[in-house]
């Protein structure tokens, strides 16, 4: 028996509409993690080089348990069992709002920020330790030292992995639907359960998915040359 290709099903009706609202779902859910993910690594990054043995210790911890866990084990501990680790406070708060939602932003915020970490920490690394020792020995602490002079230069070298880390945090989204985020993946499958399309909802979805990763790598690529190069070249 042949197939037959029906798709005006994810190009018009309600379940287009289905479609674009997982779409929205998918990019603030993206959003919203990546920009926490950045601010917690950042924060572990400057721990993970930072003098003081047992923040240091801590951090080097952090990074080795999330990196090595997987983000769908991250995101089942979360949603199952935060109960147990949160304040009771910040519970009753998860719960009076969307706690799927809250719970995969937790997870792929914790989970991405130990790779950001170690990225901005290889950046921090290829600046001129003389430029420490410069600004120290301007009157400037450590951490002003970091804020002004350091970590302006080494997020900006790290840019492209920075992206690429955000790239795939946008790509790792797709898990929240094992906890009932009604995200890209959700809707496709809630489309694929209604009218048994499997094929056209789930191209839908790749296609949403692609363009949004050609979007992030084009942007990349112009940072890149309008950026980087003409920093390189001098």
């Amino acid at each position: 028996m042949t197939y037959k290709f029906d798709w005006a099903i994810v190009t018009s009706g309600k379940y287009f509409d289905w479609i674009v609202s997982g779409f929205y779902v998918t990019i603030k859910l993206s959003t919203v993690s990546i920009a926490l993910s950045f601010l917690l690594g950042l924060i572990i990054a400057i721990m993970r080089m930072s003098h003081f043995r047992p923040v240091r210790w801590f951090a080097h911890g952090y990074l080795e348990f999330f990196r090595n866990t997987p983000l769908l084990v991250q995101i089942f501990f979360w949603y199952f069992g935060s109960y147990k680790v949160l304040p009771a406070v910040a519970n009753d708060w998860l719960v009076k709002q969307d706690f799927e939602f809250a719970a995969a932003v937790i997870a792929l915020t914790i989970y991405t920020s130990a790779f950001i970490a170690e990225d901005i920490r290889s950046g921090v690394r290829s600046i001129p330790k003389e430029q420490m020792e410069a600004a120290r020995s301007s009157g400037f602490s450590y951490i002003r030292s970091m804020q002004y002079i350091i970590l302006p230069q080494a997020v900006r070298l790290t840019i492209p992995p920075l992206i690429n880390q955000f790239l795939n945090l946008m790509k790792n989204s797709s898990l929240a639907m094992t906890i009932g985020v009604a995200e890209l993946m959700y809707q496709a499958r809630q489309v694929e359960s209604y009218t048994f399309k499997g094929f056209e909802a789930f191209s839908a979805a790749t296609i949403v998915y692609v363009a949004i990763s050609f979007t992030i790598t084009g942007l990349m690529t112009l940072y890149d040359k309008t950026v980087l190069r003409p920093l390189k070249g001098r």
